[in-house]
């Protein structure tokens, strides 16, 4: 479906370095008129990053890399105004970010037409910085595991965000070294037989709740402030008894219910030392793969069914075409990612706020029928996207 796209013109060096669904029935609604734009938020697990510091730029540079032109393939099919990457590495000047948009979202591919964004912030990350702390209590204070988020090399895993649309740069705000213990009531990792804390005392006191980081990204669209609310928790799994990724997990999910909370929320302190959340009249949209189920998985998921359910968030599931019940291995319609058993789980979100008219939404994971079929064997997660309205 051909969408109409409202682009400005002027170019900032933005580096940084299926069916309707209407939200329900609420009187902060704002309904659409003769005169309103229609725009498309997305977030995609991209699963671009390497084995070592420099690899994915490497490799990006020919224009030709297999997976990155299957990735473009399915973003151009979509087309979303606004995307949200998890999983594309972090370089100080951008450049794995800059080679995707420009070599490959930007160049037909196959049956897909180019699609360019001008604006782009590639999102610093706590994965693969090294805390020179022995974290995980072996002994030693070097390594992933020592890291303040898992990562082989600094800015493994991270995230960014592609736009249509201009970023209000000077208003971002920024979770990177927000510490753990500062959340109320966090879940600190207790060993179930001792009752010992999975981390010492001068541990605990310096962790980062972040294992990337938790952005507010405002995007300014028709007049309107968009907050793209953007984080990318670490898995709930490979851990052990005292269980410190799932605690971790949850209390990432939960930074945002703080979040919502606007003043109430003075505990939450941005990177540039500014305190409190979201403001109660600010419209928003969460995005990102958050590594949580509310029905299904191994994670903790008190968390994220507390987003899910929050006042200020319409959870619109958005669903995929495929029929459940054709074999037992289809996914649940708002499945987002083939692991975690048969019917795999929903962990990728876009969660609009309840002022937003919804127009569609969907998960990218077209019908066994469908030629686009095989696109969506380049990742393992799919791509989510909601349509929302805005009046000009």
């Amino acid at each position: 479906m051909t969408q109409q796209f409202l682009i400005f013109t002027v170019f900032a060096a933005m580096v940084f370095a299926a069916t309707d669904t209407a939200a329900p029935a609420d009187d902060t609604v704002t309904h659409p008129s003769a005169t309103s734009t229609r725009v498309r938020f997305a977030t995609y697990n991209v699963s671009l990053f390497g084995k070592q510091s420099g690899d994915i730029s490497r490799r990006l540079a020919s224009g030709m890399d297999r997976h990155a032109t299957q990735l473009a393939r399915v973003i151009q099919s979509v087309r979303p105004d606004v995307l949200f990457l998890n999983e594309i590495d972090y370089e100080a000047d951008a450049k794995p970010l800059s080679l995707f948009a420009e070599k490959y979202l930007a160049v037909d591919q196959q049956e897909s037409q180019a699609i360019e964004y001008l604006y782009r912030y590639s999102i610093p990350s706590n994965t693969g910085v090294d805390s020179a702390i022995d974290l995980n209590g072996d002994g030693k204070s070097e390594g992933p595991n020592d890291a303040w988020g898992y990562g082989v090399y600094p800015g493994q895993y991270a995230m960014a965000v592609l736009s249509r649309f201009p970023l209000e740069r000077d208003a971002i705000r920024t979770f990177q070294m927000y510490r753990w213990n500062l959340l109320p009531d966090a879940l600190r990792p207790m060993h179930p037989t001792t009752g010992e804390s999975f981390y010492r005392d001068e541990v605990w006191s310096q962790l980062r709740l972040s294992s990337k980081n938790h952005v507010d990204i405002p995007i300014r669209i028709n007049n309107h402030i968009i907050h793209l609310l953007g984080s990318h928790p670490t898995p709930p799994v490979f851990d052990g008894p005292a269980d410190h990724n799932g605690c971790r997990n949850h209390d990432e999910v939960r930074f945002w219910v703080d979040y919502l909370d606007g003043d109430a929320a003075m505990h939450v302190v941005d990177d540039s030392d500014r305190k409190g959340g979201l403001p109660h009249d600010a419209w928003f949209v969460i995005v990102g793969d958050l590594n949580s189920d509310a029905t299904n998985g191994a994670g903790r998921p008190d968390a994220i069914a507390r987003l899910l359910a929050h006042r200020r968030v319409n959870d619109v599931q958005p669903r995929h075409v495929l029929k459940v019940g054709a074999d037992d291995r289809e996914p649940r319609l708002t499945t987002t990612a083939d692991f975690g058993g048969k019917n795999g789980l929903r962990v990728d979100y876009v969660l609009p706020s309840r002022q937003l008219m919804v127009r569609d939404c969907g998960v990218f994971w077209p019908a066994h029928d469908d030629p686009r079929r095989a696109m969506v064997s380049v990742s393992d997660h799919r791509l989510v996207w909601i349509d929302v309205e805005l009046p000009n």
